[in-house]
């Protein structure tokens, strides 16, 4: 009886291990990176572009009122020890407050470049994730990664949705 139940044992824990090995067989993983879709997908090279050309005009705007800032400034100090004390007070005056205007607006470029930026930069990655599901249900992945502290080169899948991104533009 003991021999009989062994041997069922055994037969059991092999049909599970059998069945645990075609199970992990069919079970796929995918990875994308998003960092690479981001630099090398046409969509995202188009939404740079796009960016660039929106505030280029005030980049340069900005880059002139600081240099002009910067000449004004180089010329009180040069001026400075030749000028009367309220000369002196009134320039620096006149400096500090084009200096705050320049912050504030060098800010406010800023905070809506950023804001763009995420507005372009999410509608990319909402294209991304439509080929991603695209590529996985044609490929049959049970799962597909996007973040991970490692990941197995054959798993990646970026290569596969950079092309279906670019070719669906």
């Amino acid at each position: 009886m003991k021999y009989l139940s062994r041997q069922c044992l055994v037969f059991v824990f092999g049909a599970l291990a059998l069945a645990l090995q075609v199970q992990a067989q069919e079970f796929r993983v995918g990875f994308v990176n998003t960092d690479r879709i981001f630099r090398e997908a046409n969509t995202a090279k188009a939404a740079q572009a796009k960016l660039e050309q929106e505030f280029s005009r005030r980049e340069k705007e900005l880059t002139d009122q600081g240099n002009a800032l910067k000449g004004l400034s180089d010329k009180f100090e040069r001026e400075a020890p030749t000028l009367s004390e309220s000369q002196r007070v009134q320039r620096q005056k006149q400096l500090l407050d084009q200096d705050r205007d320049f912050q504030r607006k060098r800010r406010e470029f800023q905070e809506d470049l950023n804001a763009r930026k995420n507005e372009e930069l999410q509608q990319v990655l909402e294209r991304a994730n439509r080929v991603v599901k695209q590529v996985a249900e044609a490929e049959k992945y049970d799962v597909v990664l996007q973040e991970a502290v490692y990941i197995n080169p054959k798993h990646d899948i970026t290569d596969k949705v950079i092309k279906a991104l670019n070719a669906a533009r």
